[in-house]
């Protein structure tokens, strides 16, 4: 079996999963955002919403800001302070968001399972 099969089997199942735990409303420019809080977060790192609004290659600030309020309404997002400082808010995952890339993640050895 070929990486590239393998790819191809893991981006169908992708879509089951979106279908699944995701609103169908979501757009790719709100799935791409979603990754980049996720891994910032999961790098210990998590970003604020400042940081978010400069991501220019996900797209433009007022659209992130847009598609933040859209991740938090659908509820695969949240804001949170940390420490003291009150002033700046980081994007975390919430549960939700957590569940999603774990059935995600739980595609990648089926996808490079032979038939």
């Amino acid at each position: 079996m070929t990486t590239k099969n393998a790819y191809l089997r893991f981006l169908n199942l992708l879509r089951g999963v979106e279908a699944s735990l995701l609103p169908p409303t979501l757009d790719s420019t709100a799935k791409a955002l979603l990754e980049r809080i996720a891994c910032q977060h999961a790098l210990g790192n998590p970003l604020t919403i400042t940081e978010a609004m400069a991501l220019g290659e996900v797209a433009s600030p007022a659209t992130i800001h847009r598609k933040i309020d859209d991740l938090r309404v659908a509820g695969l997002v949240d804001t949170e302070f940390q420490g003291d400082n009150r002033r700046t808010k980081y994007l975390t995952p919430t549960p939700r968001a957590r569940k999603y890339f774990d059935k995600v993640n739980a595609l990648l050895p089926r996808a490079q399972a032979t038939s």
